[in-house]
């Protein structure tokens, strides 16, 4: 695993979160973030396409607007000629 940072929450206080890194060996992202609130994990798993309910093994994060930019950073770190 080769895991590269690409940037942090602008307005993080000493949390450190939201945080981007990508693994460049398998070209994908890791994301630390807030767990979203019951309500919108409830409401994720009532718009699934699938009807399928989140798996205990996963969890849905909320990402602020303001990560976007850097989100942006990290997918054209991994993938530099899509535009």
């Amino acid at each position: 695993m080769n895991l590269r940072f690409v940037g942090i929450d602008p307005d993080t206080d000493d949390d450190g979160c939201p945080t981007v890194w990508v693994d460049t060996d398998t070209s994908d992202l890791l994301i630390q973030s807030y767990t979203a609130d019951a309500e919108s994990t409830a409401r994720c798993d009532e718009l699934s396409p699938a009807r399928a309910p989140i798996p205990p093994t996963e969890t849905v994060v909320r990402i602020p607007k303001r990560m976007v930019p850097i989100i942006r950073k990290a997918c054209d770190e991994l993938d530099p000629g899509v535009r």
